[in-house]
């Protein structure tokens, strides 16, 4: 880590420490939209990014001044423990576990630090917007610069190390990615941001535009397939709100639909991938060649991970002469973990597009809230599908795991305020309610601090 990145990391750490609650999650996002992961300060076997520094200094600020997650425990929440702890066990099977630890280690320490934090932070509708509106103003400069590679083929990041000073060069066009690890990552974050930023355009249209504006200009400058694709399937599931009522008939028209593709198809249903290119400079077959290669080879990680993929493809990849170019986070979860791992984190994401249904349920009386929830499961449901074809590799897991924990808050909160007789305590961002109770006597429901809570969220 050079000078610059010792100054930037020590004043966020102060922002981190000193900011309003509302506020914290605002040096976060700076570290992944302005610092590369080329910034890095190693300790023994451990590298500790900007990012990972901020999140150890996030959990200590938690623990200080005690902002524990809103409203109790979700399904969401378990389940990234139990995913967590998985990933730690399962390197025990693997030939070197020593190492295999520590790479696990940093997977759950980003993921599992990243979603406690903004539980924490994002506690109710207000925050969740207030974070949208953090990420629509700093994505203008990313994506000006994104956009300033096209023109001047220099990429200002390079400065910070991580990324390449000239941007990659494929079919006769620039693939601009900005502080990311590549243009595919840089673009899938406008791609999987703008549903978010729809979600605030009822209270805070020009913040909402500003947002779409450089998500637009993030994704056209990446001039890569995936993220247009992302993009056209968050639009979806945008669409889909006016027949939000009739989700259980869409999943079970898109079981079917796939499945008769499956058998009118002479190839698997998945090697659609390779007749999508979008730009001219799509490589959707060796998305596709690799999920059938991982099924041929289940036997070798099924059960915790494999070391040695390089025999599935007959392509490998520089920086690992064990392993070929997992580009679907899918199968990187079971490479690392095995069927366990992938199968758990495909369960969050199942758990949480079920949390937001029954949020979008139970707030029918709150139009704006039921949407807000809505485009954050429209974001997710984003990134679940980039996952076929894309493996986070960088900072852009926090945009993933952040509305992981938006989603878990606004479900924790909405279902401690309807269900008022599971709990006794009702929680706002500034002070906390309990309801007084005498032995032997009945309780009733106070319908105005029910009424309260929702408004708030």
């Amino acid at each position: 880590m050079n000078a610059f990145g010792y100054a930037f990391v020590a004043i966020h750490v102060l922002l981190l420490l000193f900011l309003p609650r509302r506020w914290a999650p605002f040096p976060l996002l700076i570290g992944a939209c302005y610092m590369t992961f080329g910034q890095v300060i190693e300790v023994g076997p451990f590298h500790f990014t900007v990012i990972r520094i901020l999140v150890g200094v996030g959990a200590i600020r938690v623990i200080l001044r005690r902002e524990w997650p809103a409203g109790k425990f979700c399904s969401i929440d378990w389940l990234i423990i139990a995913w967590s702890v998985w990933a730690l066990c399962s390197s025990a099977f693997h030939l070197m576990p020593n190492d295999t630890l520590v790479n696990h280690l940093g997977l759950v320490y980003n993921a599992l630090g990243i979603y406690l934090l903004i539980r924490c932070f994002c506690q109710n509708r207000g925050d969740v917007e207030q974070f949208i509106k953090m990420a629509a103003i700093l994505l203008v400069p990313v994506a000006l610069e994104m956009v300033s590679e096209q023109l001047t083929k220099h990429n200002l990041f390079a400065v910070f190390g991580g990324v390449p000073e000239v941007p990659e060069l494929r079919n006769e066009r620039f693939r601009s990615q900005g502080p990311f690890a590549h243009a595919i990552l840089a673009g899938t974050v406008g791609s999987v941001c703008m549903p978010l930023m729809i979600g605030i355009w009822h209270k805070h249209r020009r913040m909402a535009m500003t947002g779409i504006i450089a998500c637009l200009l993030m994704i056209l400058a990446s001039a890569s397939s995936g993220p247009l694709m992302s993009l056209m399937f968050g639009i979806l599931a945008l669409i889909l709100w006016r027949w939000r009522h009739r989700t259980p008939q869409v999943r079970i028209a898109a079981v079917l639909g796939y499945i008769l593709l499956d058998l009118v198809m002479k190839p698997p249903a998945y090697y659609l991938l390779a007749r999508i290119d979008l730009t001219g400079s799509s490589t959707g077959w060796h998305r596709a060649r690799l999920i059938e290669s991982s099924i041929e080879h289940l036997k070798e990680w099924w059960w915790a991970g494999t070391d040695f993929t390089r025999h599935w493809m007959p392509t490998g990849v520089p920086w690992n002469e064990n392993h070929t170019d997992i580009t679907n986070y899918y199968l990187e979860m079971g490479v690392m973990g095995g069927l366990p791992l992938m199968l758990l984190f495909i369960a969050v994401l199942t758990v949480a597009f079920i949390s937001v249904g029954q949020t979008v349920r139970r707030t029918t009386r709150q139009p704006h809230y039921s949407f807000m929830a809505w485009t954050l499961g429209a974001s997710l449901f984003s990134h679940a599908a980039t996952f076929v074809s894309v493996a986070y590799s960088d900072q852009s897991f926090i945009f993933l795991y952040s509305t992981l924990a938006a989603i878990g808050s606004a479900s924790a909160v909405v279902s401690s305020a309807k269900n008022p007789r599971l709990s006794n305590t009702y929680s706002s961002s500034t002070k906390r309610y309990r309801r007084k109770t005498v032995p032997g006597s009945v309780v009733k429901p106070d319908v105005s601090i029910i009424e309260h809570k929702i408004s708030c969220c």
